[in-house]
């Protein structure tokens, strides 16, 4: 209860996100001014950073151009799978699961208080099924889009999956129900920024987590409400069979 109370806390801060509309485009970002322009959508306090000066660099021999479309889509793929994360810690950490069996064999799934809890005891089979799983939908991101991100496509889109390869009416990731259909413009461009902010938000707020509880006491707001863990959240595989260095 604590830690859904500790989650309501940050969904509350994600609410207070800049909501700036953006002009719209079918790239969200291609230059570094495009870079400082959106950040102060984003942030109008903090603006543009980049300490690094990644925004600045040409990864791979590429265009600055491209390598800003490489690290826009990087922020917006890892916001969302954070947001995943930061959900399913809460599910975790709250004793939910599914209500039918986890294998085939009956199994259940296994009851535990923290998400890397959770993975260490599912079944070797299943850690490769979900990176069997991701895997696909890197490579369908890759090569099925109608313009590579870095080639000035959008930012974040998921190309349909196509029913040659893909039969039975799978749901489409990007917008299953077709509730975005008769968006605006105006009301999209809002949406991309909230995306944004509620990634950036909740990265922090997964490696909170997990900081919390590989070192207790280490972000004193969650102390004594996430368990520690004793595992290895920086080594999924330290356990496995899959050979590791």
């Amino acid at each position: 209860m604590k830690l859904a109370i500790a989650a309501l806390l940050a969904g509350s801060a994600a609410a207070f996100a800049p909501a700036s509309v953006p002009k719209a485009s079918s790239v969200l970002s291609e230059t570094k001014a495009d870079l400082e322009s959106l950040a102060t959508e984003l942030n109008p306090i903090v603006k543009f950073y980049d300490p690094l000066d990644l925004s600045g660099q040409n990864f791979w021999g590429k265009s600055e151009e491209e390598t800003i479309g490489f690290l826009r889509e990087a922020e917006v793929k890892h916001g969302r799978v954070a947001m995943f994360a930061f959900v399913g810690y809460i599910v975790h950490a709250n004793g939910i699961t599914w209500p039918w069996a986890m294998t085939m064999d009956g199994t259940p799934f296994p009851a535990v208080s923290s998400a890397p809890e959770a993975w260490d005891a599912i079944p070797e089979a299943a850690k490769l099924q979900i990176v069997a799983f991701v895997g696909f939908l890197e490579f369908w991101r890759e090569v099925a889009s109608e313009k590579h991100y870095m080639k000035g496509g959008k930012i974040g889109e998921f190309p349909a999956f196509d029913p040659k390869f893909i039969p039975g009416g799978a749901l489409n990731l990007y917008d299953p129900f077709g509730w975005s259909a008769n968006r605006s413009e105006e009301d999209k461009a809002k949406g991309r920024i909230k995306e944004i902010n509620n990634g950036r938000l909740a990265m922090l707020g997964i490696f909170g987590f997990l900081s919390e509880q590989t070192i207790p006491g280490a972000v004193p707001g969650l102390s004594g409400i996430v368990p520690p863990y004793s595992g290895e959240v920086m080594a999924p595989f330290s356990n496995s069979f899959i050979p590791h260095f």
